[in-house]
């Protein structure tokens, strides 16, 4: 256990800081999963730049690679385009 104040504040600031990504992160993979899900294009059109949104909010702060943000955003326009209308 920490035995400065520094160190028991920097242990407090990470506790919060890991649950806020984890939350965020959780909810993304969420959004993530259902435009997976979705079979036709209607479905998708507004879904699809809320999620983009919440990729690049979450690469902006470094809780993803900027590079895994851009893969799944290539990803899922992907499998957005072959869907029917």
């Amino acid at each position: 256990m920490a035995n400065h104040s520094a160190t028991k504040k920097d242990v407090r600031q990470a506790t919060k800081r890991r649950e806020r990504n984890r939350y965020y992160g959780k909810t993304t993979r969420n959004a993530i999963n259902k435009l997976r899900e979705a079979t036709s294009k209607k479905d998708t059109e507004n879904n699809l730049s809320v999620t983009i949104a919440m990729i690049d909010k979450l690469a902006q702060k470094g809780v993803i690679h900027k590079n895994k943000a851009a893969n799944l955003k290539s990803g899922l326009v992907k499998k957005i385009n072959t869907l029917s209308k």
